[in-house]
């Protein structure tokens, strides 16, 4: 049986979905309003199913046209994987490398190497992601990401991948200056911390268990997106926590953030690059001999 369903089909209600009408949608695809309402209706009539309804003036998606843009997206996903790997076998160079940056590190450690990169390749897409958690490493094992640069976990438990360790992250438990913690004499017991709210980075996975790290029980939290916001809350006293010692160094020399000591420390964390085995694009190749250099992390 001939499939009725064609790609350009799902990039025209993808525009329209994202554009908010059939009149921005055709602008976006450069095309005239009257193509993309037959392109709607042709669709319509091959899938006997009506993919809009009017509210108001607005057309807007009907159910049964969301759950076919949803799970179109992901065949115009693949499309374009199917395209990139095409291209890469031919050249061995990417059209476009998607970077995962975990949370934790900072991307204005890797801007020199994406300089020295465009010198070597000008027209090749660089993207950066940001990811926290397990979101890292799921990016890359779902092809949202061809590398996760800071991942928390090596990749033993994941079929597929390899990983390279490439900096340590030893891990404070600070206060704002101001916080009642600030002044506390001796070791913290962790029945002390839980009388304080927690500043807590959601993990960033779609679909793996969400993990959480150093969060204890019945302990009141403040939730955030990125490490950068989980800085900020606690230098406003909002909530106490770890944090990793090479984001915040000026702040404790400044005296924003107290370290407060433990009665048992925390120790060390490796923090990884990880890509999948079989991905052998020159681009990636590149980044991983400029990313996985130890003088880079030294001090970072």
């Amino acid at each position: 049986m001939t499939s009725r369903l064609t790609l350009e089909a799902l990039e025209v209600l993808d525009a329209i979905d994202r554009k908010g009408s059939f009149a921005a949608a055709a602008a976006a695809l450069y095309r005239v309003p009257s193509a993309i309402t037959y392109s709607v209706q042709k669709l319509e009539q091959d899938l006997g199913v009506s993919l809009f309804r009017k509210e108001g003036r607005r057309s807007v998606l009907s159910p049964a046209g969301r759950v076919l843009l949803e799970q179109g997206r992901e065949l115009l996903l693949a499309a374009e994987r199917l395209v990139e790997t095409t291209r890469q076998v031919d050249s061995g160079w990417e059209s476009c490398l998607n970077i995962a940056v975990d949370s934790i590190i900072d991307p204005q450690c890797i801007y020199p190497q994406l300089e020295a990169f465009y010198q070597l390749r000008p027209a090749l897409e660089v993207n950066l992601y940001e990811e926290v958690l397990g979101g890292s490493i799921e990016s890359v094992l779902e092809g949202r990401a061809d590398l996760a640069l800071g991942a928390g976990e090596s990749v033993a438990r994941f079929q597929g991948l390899r990983s390279t360790p490439i900096m340590q992250v030893q891990w404070l438990f600070v206060v704002a200056a101001k916080h009642p913690l600030a002044t506390h004499k001796g070791g913290l017991e962790e029945a002390e911390i839980r009388h304080h709210r927690a500043v807590i980075v959601r993990d960033s996975s779609r679909h793996l268990p969400p993990s959480t790290v150093r969060v204890l029980e019945r302990q009141a939290a403040l939730r955030v997106a990125t490490m950068q916001q989980k800085i900020d809350a606690q230098l406003r006293g909002l909530g106490v926590g770890y944090l990793p010692a090479h984001r915040i160094q000026h702040h404790l020399q400044r005296g924003e953030l107290i370290v407060v000591p433990l009665a048992r420390a925390v120790p060390p964390a490796e923090l990884y690059l990880v890509w999948k085995a079989n991905n052998k694009g020159k681009a990636l190749q590149w980044m991983l001999a400029a990313l996985a250099k130890p003088e880079l992390w030294r001090g970072a």
